[in-house]
């Protein structure tokens, strides 16, 4: 597995991989591409053998970051891929000041809380129907100082 910052060129491969991974409410080809473009944005993308096999963007603000979204495909969870790409947006967030880190997660996703407790991320508050299918979200962070 390689990781590497988002070229422009990848954007329509990691719509692909997104619209598999998130299907209730994919971003679309239109919001990867505004958010790459963003001041303050950092991608990270998973390859193994030329394939797109995960993904994850950050948002850099004036003292924390917020984690936009992170994606891998189904035969490669488990597998470290998620951990790599979360451990390298926290990395572009400590290295540039950030205090502490947030991110949003559906209550119903178990494995993808799991990994963030992992990672040392813990609950602040949860979001009322927070999704547009009327679900819950968790908001996590990690302290970086």
């Amino acid at each position: 597995m390689t990781l590497r910052r988002w070229k422009f060129e990848d954007i329509l491969r990691i719509s692909e991989l997104e619209k598999l991974c998130f299907p209730k409410e994919p971003w679309s080809y239109r919001l990867l591409a505004e958010s790459f473009e963003s001041e303050g944005f950092v991608g990270v993308l998973a390859e193994e053998d030329g394939e797109v096999i995960g993904y994850g963007g950050i948002t850099l603000g004036y003292d924390t970051a917020d984690i936009d979204n992170i994606a891998v495909a189904e035969n490669f969870r488990r597998d470290g891929v998620g951990g790599a790409i979360l451990e390298a947006l926290v990395a572009a967030a400590k290295s540039s000041g950030k205090e502490r880190v947030f991110l949003e997660v559906r209550v119903s996703n178990a494995p993808a809380m799991s990994l963030y407790l992992k990672h040392g991320f813990t609950g602040v508050y949860a979001r009322q129907r927070y999704y547009t299918d009327g679900e819950d979200c968790l908001v996590m962070a990690r302290e970086l100082a």
